[in-house]
């Protein structure tokens, strides 16, 4: 058995690990690299699997940095099956689309310079159609059903309790080579305990011979999720008692119904001013309708809170819109009130978003609440780490809005639970293999399993790394 490292290594985009084994190839996640622009765009298209050579993918969940070059394998070549959850798989129908709609519209901007300098045209990573073709390879599959998926391999996906239809992957190979059973398994993200809206992660209490698991948050320790609804609180109120308006970028899937919810219970207890609340990202509104369709994965909070709520949703109420057409964001800009205002993209690299950041960004009344993690050489950790001046659509701005941040939003374990993960395990691995994680992240996480759980075979892969298993 062999383990190639594709991506999301030392870094927390582009996810992609090749397993070899039985004479087949399989690929967990096939993630889009985010970043510096002209870096990623290399990135995609260099260091790619050939699509013809994969046997089959396991997707851990829909973000985009572990399902966003599915597209680009199918038109390399990929035709085998694609294994996920069902919520997976309905919320890649409408991300990809999107995705697809961003490359080609990247491209075609791109392209108008490059026409002019008489320039050779670049095409897009993938196309709409391209989406569309690959979406009849999903499979989805429920949590906690074996399946065989090739002889002598089968396929477990349990909830991890990081977003809707997030899972960890086990995999229990009868190795040809050897003769011996082997578990291997792939953390994908792993989850926090006690968030709302999805159930905590499942604990994998038998073990793994081979783990493969992220380290985003390998050295840092979130805040209580109460005490993150408290401080939101004080941001809404601190804002629009200096007149201003609150931006908050949020990724589409996760992170803007877990603010939603929030803002639904804020609004409930009247802690917040009466203030006009916006969802302004067609994604956003779309995956949401997604989250509705799959009670199923829903915690008891949410179960309670839809038997005494009167708006009978936790993703609507009145003070709530979300908006649909372009005009209607441009209209937001025109606001003479407080308000808040959603909208991806999360890393602020794209989307409306930067439309809103524009017009508010110089009003020091305004606020920029960044509530979730922001990847190095984009604009969003550009604000966190407080330049003076960014770049939005080529030109210069001036930082003058409030900047806040709050980490106690994140579907991604901190150090505790990345420990306890592991901790859980009766059988603890013989290798264990970190990624998705920056270099801090991931060597402080594996110095921490090696001298609390005592793992001997702790392995911090770079690029293109292979390993026998």
């Amino acid at each position: 058995m062999k383990i190639t490292f594709h991506g999301a290594t030392q870094t927390v985009t582009g996810s992609s690990h090749l397993l070899d084994v039985n004479g087949k190839k399989i690929l967990l996640d096939c993630g889009l690299f985010q970043g510096r622009r002209k870096e990623s765009f290399e990135r995609n298209r260099s260091e790619f699997c050939k699509g013809e050579i994969i046997d089959c993918l396991i997707l851990s969940h829909a973000h985009i940095d572990h399902s966003g070059r599915i597209p680009c394998l199918v038109k390399n070549g990929f035709t085998g099956d694609i294994f996920c959850t069902s919520a997976t798989r309905d919320l890649c129908a409408v991300m990809l689309m999107d995705s697809a709609y961003i490359q080609e519209k990247d491209v075609e901007f791109v392209n108008r310079r490059r026409k002019k300098k008489g320039q050779h045209l670049f095409e897009p990573l993938y196309t709409k159609a391209d989406v569309a073709k690959g979406m009849e390879q999903f499979l989805g599959l429920s949590y906690n059903r074996r399946h065989e998926i090739f002889p002598g391999i089968h396929l477990t996906l349990v909830d991890a309790g990081h977003m809707l239809g997030s899972a960890h992957v086990i995999l229990d190979i009868k190795d040809q080579e050897t003769g011996l059973d082997r578990r291997l398994v792939f953390s994908g993200d792993i989850g926090r305990p006690d968030i709302p809206i999805i159930r905590d992660p499942t604990p994998i209490h038998d073990g793994a011979d081979i783990l493969i698991m992220e380290s985003t948050y390998g050295n840092r320790l979130h805040p209580p999720y109460p005490e993150s609804e408290k401080e939101l609180e004080r941001i809404i109120n601190e804002t629009a008692s200096r007149g201003g308006s609150l931006l908050i970028p949020a990724f589409a899937v996760g992170r803007t119904q877990q603010l939603v919810y929030a803002l639904h219970k804020l609004s409930d207890k009247k802690a917040i001013p009466d203030l006009p609340i916006f969802v302004d990202s067609p994604l956003a509104t779309r995956t949401t309708e997604i989250f509705r369709l799959h009670p199923e994965v829903y915690d008891a909070e949410i179960r309670e809170f839809l038997l005494t709520d009167d708006d009978n949703n936790p993703f609507g109420f009145n003070r709530l819109q979300y908006t649909q057409t372009v005009g209607q964001s441009k209209g937001l800009n025109d606001l003479k009130v407080p308000a808040v205002i959603i909208s991806a993209s999360g890393m602020m690299h794209g989307g409306r978003i930067l439309h809103h950041l524009r017009n508010r960004i110089e009003d020091p009344r305004n606020t920029i609440l960044i509530a979730g993690w922001q990847a190095p050489n984009t604009l969003g950790r550009r604000i966190i780490d407080r330049e003076e001046v960014v770049r939005i659509y080529g030109e210069e701005y001036k930082v003058r809005a409030q900047v806040e941040t709050l980490n106690g939003f994140s579907g991604h374990a901190d150090r505790d639970g990345l420990i306890d993960f592991v901790r859980n395990m009766k059988k603890k691995p013989q290798q264990t293999f970190i990624v998705h994680g920056e270099d801090e992240s991931s060597e402080s996480l594996a110095r921490d399993l090696r001298n609390e759980l005592g793992l001997k075979n702790v392995i911090i892969p770079d690029a293109l790394e292979s390993f026998d298993a």
